[in-house]
């Protein structure tokens, strides 16, 4: 059987498809059980001078029309037009695979739907921890167990910034700058800084484990762009690392999701993530915990990831039906602020005695930083902390920082 693949945008991670698959070619074709072949790369740009220049054309429409091609492969990125590119390929019987984050986020449900009415396929592997073999082993091998939580670091840049914060004492702005000067940030780093890029990863996670499409909007999302080196100095003390977490637990009132900076303990399991490197905690009352651990992005892992799914696609052949949720009316997620949580706060040392009195200090950081106190309270409501730093407040007390305390 003969299968010929499309691949739709040729930017970083396109390429990199064509790169590993012209590489590995006998071993994907034998997992796959099927003799493939790329027959079109659709981008705006000429492929002229490449490899690939007799692949290239411009009209996403001739690889609808074309019945050799069982699978599309979409990287374009963004919402349009690689939305309205996967739906006019799934109705046309081809699978999609993707490593768009950003779409699978946002019309996920739609688009799964679309694959089943055509004994179709929509897979998205790498669009969730990159290399990692994540969204596989949550639908087919983890689904007898009852997940409690799943939390992870799902993005890179950030733990790559709170990393050199945590081992070099560097500033937010100066670890940016490295991030960015090693081509780990854009040079608009607003999707990654201010918690967006994980905030759609957790929304996939938590469709598949969940069974109900969580929206990017129902999300609570805080980035790190408030995270100063004094808040990781006095984490460091207390015993912990400051990393950017997305989260989403099943509570007796429902589902709660977010994506906030989080103290975890240094010698946890996601305390000891650094760098660029991404982890996710799957946590089951039966499971336990189980830790997937690797590189979270990349051109040559993300293509990997975005291949074993042409695998699967090809192999399977019709629809796989353990893969999918339902659709949800932006209400699958409760009130964040119904979270309990420690917390670690920051103040001037002058206000230590009171904040710690009116916040119920469980123990005081030391050492400080120079002219401030650090505590740690106990578990704490996000209600709770709202009211307090309002009392705070009011009673003229600053309160430099506040931020959850996790058990990862």
């Amino acid at each position: 059987m003969d299968t010929k693949i499309a691949i739709i945008g040729f930017g970083t991670v396109g390429s990199g498809v064509a790169e590993v698959f012209y590489k590995n070619r006998p071993a994907i074709e034998r997992k796959a059980g099927a003799r493939l072949d790329v027959k079109y790369i659709v981008d705006i740009k000429s492929l002229e001078g490449t490899p690939y220049a007799e692949k290239w054309t411009k009209d996403f429409q001739q690889v609808v029309d074309d019945p050799e091609v069982g699978v599309v492969v979409e990287t374009i990125g963004g919402l349009m037009p690689a939305y309205d590119f996967s739906k006019r390929a799934l109705r046309a019987g081809k699978h999609v695979v993707t490593s768009n984050k950003e779409l699978v986020a946002t019309h996920g449900a739609e688009l799964l739907r679309i694959a089943e009415e055509h004994n179709v396929n929509y897979l998205f592997e790498a669009s969730v921890g990159g290399g990692i073999p994540l969204i596989h082993p949550l639908y087919q091998c983890l689904g007898a167990g009852d997940i409690t939580e799943v939390a992870g670091i799902l993005n890179g840049t950030t733990n790559f910034i709170m990393t050199r914060m945590f081992e070099d004492q560097m500033s937010f702005e100066e670890a940016l700058k490295l991030a960015q000067k090693n081509g780990y940030a854009e040079a608009n780093p607003a999707a990654d800084v201010e918690g967006k890029d994980a905030c759609r990863k957790i929304c996939i996670l938590s469709s598949i484990v969940y069974g109900k499409h969580v929206y990017p909007d129902e999300v609570h999302t805080e980035g790190i762009t408030k995270i100063t080196l004094n808040d990781v100095q006095s984490a460091s003390a207390a015993g912990y690392a400051v990393r950017l977490i997305g989260r989403v637990k099943k509570e007796k009132s429902g589902l709660i999701a977010m994506v906030s900076p989080a103290l975890v303990a240094k010698s946890s399991q996601l305390g000891n993530v650094s760098d660029v490197f991404n982890a996710v905690l799957v946590r089951g009352s039966d499971l336990g915990d189980v830790l997937f651990y690797g590189r979270g992005a990349g051109k040559s892992p993300t293509a990997s990831a975005v291949l074993s799914d042409v695998v699967d696609a090809v192999r399977e052949g019709g629809h796989i039906p353990t893969l999918g949720w339902e659709d949800a009316n932006h209400d699958t997620i409760g009130d964040y602020l119904d979270d309990v949580t420690g917390v670690m706060v920051r103040v001037p040392a002058k206000d230590a005695k009171a904040a710690g009195e009116l916040f119920g200090a469980k123990r005081m950081v030391s050492p400080a930083p120079e002219g401030e106190a650090a505590f740690l309270t106990g578990m704490l409501s996000g209600h709770m902390v709202q009211e307090l730093c309002a009392k705070a407040r009011e009673a003229g007390i600053e309160v430099l920082s506040a931020l959850r305390v996790l058990d990862y």
